[in-house]
């Protein structure tokens, strides 16, 4: 094999090594939207039922679409998790080696004892973190 062929075939995997991270980071951000709107749901229910109870009715049907908010986005919430970690289990058991050594080398899983301990560039990113 040659110095190009094995430049190549680093290139590739590195390559989707990224397009993986980038499309886990996407779901991540996603997922984070969605909690957001169902924290913003509850919180319409919250001040719904607290009108309600001010004005001495019971909540019944009136909560009807803010119950159904809650309860769609804890759905798509419960999706977007069950996606992650499908793609978790496929980054994991698939071809390429750790990737998350590759995505993030600034941690190093394979401390004394198992443990986990700071890898090169750690410092670095914790500056660029603190600003």
């Amino acid at each position: 094999m040659t110095v190009l062929d094995t430049l190549a075939k680093q290139a590739s995997r590195l390559a989707t090594d990224v397009q993986s991270s980038l499309r886990r980071a996407r779901l991540e951000g996603e997922r984070r939207l969605l909690q957001r709107q169902h924290r913003t749901a509850l919180e319409e229910l919250g001040e719904r039922v607290y009108e309600l109870h001010r004005q001495g009715r019971m909540p019944g049907e009136e909560l009807t679409k803010e119950l159904a908010a809650v309860e769609g986005k804890l759905m798509e919430i419960e999706a977007k998790v069950a996606e992650i970690d499908a793609l978790r289990t496929e980054e994991e058991g698939g071809p390429g080696g750790d990737a998350a050594a590759t995505a993030f080398p600034m941690v190093d899983e394979h401390g004394p004892n198992g443990s986990s301990t700071a890898g090169p560039g750690w410092e670095q990113a914790n500056r660029f973190f603190r600003r």
